[in-house]
């Protein structure tokens, strides 16, 4: 889709190779050092929105033009972007240093959820002015999440994951009052943030948890008290995309974690997702990820 850029479409402008990593696992991590730019030696990168999440930490000043603001970066900031809201960076030439960190909300599919923090929502504040002491312990942070992902710790995962709450909660705290007493800036980016969150809220599924509830566009409707037409405008305006659709991709994205890890057989995730028949989810699944189920599970 033009309108976002996708973890490999970032691969292929970045560094022109895509890991093998990000084909074979439904989460993604990953940590790059921010180098000096030379004049002329790189475009500023797309205005358009992204299907991962990032962290940057950016030394220099800079400007990030975030939906339909230009924030400036005058020294250093801490600044966090998701898939909602368009941006791009420019001035990258007066960028000294600093890191930056992406993911996929599938990294934390056992681990929270990134909408409830205030960074991560649509209106939300992204940036953060830093001073030099309070810069120094954000790149000691990042220092930790570049040795972590370097090791070779079978649970350098939660660690990372740890290390990126770590920066959430860490800009959090330098304005805890905007934390708090935000409001969204309107009707349809908070139905959109409900929406999003009300959906994150069925998963993962588990023992305890057996089936989703809400499946359809009318369902989240009923639960937030719009008319389902309300709903559908206020999310494809926020997002680009349909309740279907949204819907759509987090229950594959959850069918895949399924079939990865659990013991379940293909009947009792077809029930746990909300197919009444086990052939709907099937060409359900085959439809989304032009495979079947089973040879999806065979992968592995």
């Amino acid at each position: 889709m033009d309108n976002f850029e996708s973890l490999e479409d970032f691969y292929k402008r970045k560094v022109k190779w895509i890991p093998d990593q990000l084909r074979q696992e439904i989460g993604h991590f990953n940590v790059f050092k921010v180098e000096p730019v030379e004049p002329g030696g790189i475009r500023p990168s797309p205005y358009k929105r992204r299907d991962y999440y990032k962290v940057t930490l950016a030394i220099g000043n800079s400007n990030v033009e975030y939906a339909d603001k230009v924030l400036q970066v005058k020294k250093q900031a801490l600044v966090f972007s998701n898939p909602m809201i368009p941006y791009r960076w420019t001035h990258l030439e007066n960028i000294k240093s600093g890191y930056f960190c992406i993911f996929n909300q599938a990294f934390f599919h056992q681990f929270g959820v990134l909408g409830q923090y205030a960074v991560f929502q649509p209106g939300g504040m992204p940036v953060f002015e830093l001073t030099d002491e309070q810069t120094k312990k954000v790149l000691g942070i990042f220092e930790r999440i570049v040795e972590e992902i370097n090791s070779e710790y079978v649970h350098k995962y939660d660690v990372l994951r740890n290390l990126v709450f770590e920066l959430v909660h860490f800009a959090l705290k330098l304005n805890p009052a905007a934390t708090q007493d935000r409001q969204l800036p309107n009707a349809s980016q908070r139905i959109t943030s409900l929406f999003l969150e009300l959906l994150e809220r069925q998963f993962p599924i588990e023992e305890a948890h057996p089936r989703m509830k809400c499946r359809t566009p009318s369902d989240f409707a009923a639960q937030l008290s719009v008319h389902t037409n309300h709903l559908n405008r206020a999310v494809k305006a926020n997002t680009q995309k349909t309740t279907s659709q949204l819907i759509a991709e987090r229950i594959l994205q959850e069918a895949k974690i399924l079939l990865r890890h659990s013991t379940w057989n293909v009947a009792e995730i077809a029930y746990a997702l909300g197919f009444t028949e086990v052939t709907h989810f099937n060409h359900f699944f085959k439809k989304n990820a032009l495979i079947t189920p089973l040879k999806f599970r065979k992968l592995v």
